[in-house]
């Protein structure tokens, strides 16, 4: 593109008012609009047309393994950031590592809580196991279980 600076503009403006004049000046922009939006829509649709033939030729995966032997270190660097976006993407690898630690996390919080369970159910039965056995062998009755006033 020329390279055009704010004084060329007023120039081409100034001309243009006089050879124009001011009253078909509005129009002529316009219609000069027009004509360089077409311009670039042609050359939008050429390049795009241009870089659909390439990609059905294989053209881009030439450019790849060119670019690859030319650059080792870049082309190895690409490659893991590929690979960590991919692994990012939902429903990636990363995603599934993360389910199966939750769930293994959630199988060892409910083995902890069943052996806590059960450890306290028998310190409960000794605990009332130890409190239901006699005093002794002599026949002594524990203290507090005696005979009452009442019975005697």
């Amino acid at each position: 593109m020329p390279d055009i600076g704010w004084t060329e503009l007023l120039v081409i403006g100034i001309v243009a008012l006089i050879v124009v004049g001011p009253k078909d000046l509005p129009g002529l922009f316009r219609a000069f609009g027009r004509f360089t939006g077409k311009m670039r829509r042609m050359a939008r649709e050429f390049s795009s047309a241009m870089n659909a033939a390439a990609d059905s030729s294989g053209v881009k995966d030439i450019d790849k393994t060119i670019r690859a032997a030319a650059n080792p270190a870049k082309s190895a660097t690409d490659a893991v950031k590929n690979t960590a976006k991919s692994a990012m993407k939902p429903g990636g690898e990363t995603e599934r590592l993360s389910q199966e630690r939750k769930e293994a996390a959630e199988k060892i919080r409910q083995n902890a809580a069943r052996v806590a369970e059960q450890r306290m159910a028998r310190e409960a039965a000794e605990a009332a196991d130890s409190s239901e056995e006699p005093a002794g062998d002599t026949g002594e009755t524990a203290p507090g279980t005696g005979p009452t006033k009442d019975s005697a």
